[in-house]
């Protein structure tokens, strides 16, 4: 059992979108990152849609590893899967560990952070509100995603938790309204 896998896209005997495919089915919630020379964006965005991370260009160095695993980590499905057992309301709205392990313990940094964050927010509630509206599942696909990394960056946890169940079931009138309401508590 691994808590990551890290994939290159090209391996001699296939790609690293069927290798992934193959091992989901063993291991849905591991999360998975793709490594690659190629920094095209479509190739990126169809890693992504096949369950990827993210993606990471070579040559790759030590500290973007490791920021993008500790990213992978804090938002996998994995991480989620024991925030069920305390109803909502109980999920604080800051997690100041993982976000300090997401920064590698710099607290200026994470305030500093967490100001732009707050500050974006609410532009960032209005696309995806409107992507929902619209029943826009690409843009809404791409809002969440990166809100989500957001989210794991800045400690967001009670957010993190409601944009994964909001990408989960877009429709869901619960979801949307676990998003809105833990936006306006960050935003209050």
């Amino acid at each position: 059992m691994h808590d990551l896998w890290l994939i290159d896209v090209n391996l001699p005997d296939g790609n690293g979108a069927q290798l992934l495919a193959k091992l989901r089915q063993l291991r849905p919630d591991t999360p998975a990152l793709a490594h690659t020379a190629d920094g095209d964006m479509s190739l990126h965005n169809g890693l992504r849609d096949a369950g990827f991370s993210d993606t990471l260009v070579k040559p790759l160095g030590r500290d973007q590893l490791l920021k993008a695993v500790r990213r992978a980590l804090v938002n996998s499905p994995g991480a989620a899967s024991a925030e069920p057992s305390r109803p909502p309301a109980e999920i604080g709205d800051w997690d100041e560990t993982a976000a300090l392990a997401a920064l590698n313990g710099q607290h200026n940094h994470l305030i500093a952070l967490r100001e732009l964050f707050l500050a974006e927010l609410p532009g960032v509630r209005d696309a995806v509100e409107q992507a929902v509206g619209l029943h826009d599942e690409p843009t809404l696909g791409s809002q969440l995603h990166r809100l989500q990394a957001s989210c794991g960056f800045m400690g967001a946890a009670r957010l993190g938790r409601a944009v994964r169940q909001l990408h989960h079931a877009p429709e869901s009138v619960p979801a949307q309204a676990g998003f809105r309401a833990a936006v306006a508590a960050l935003l209050h």
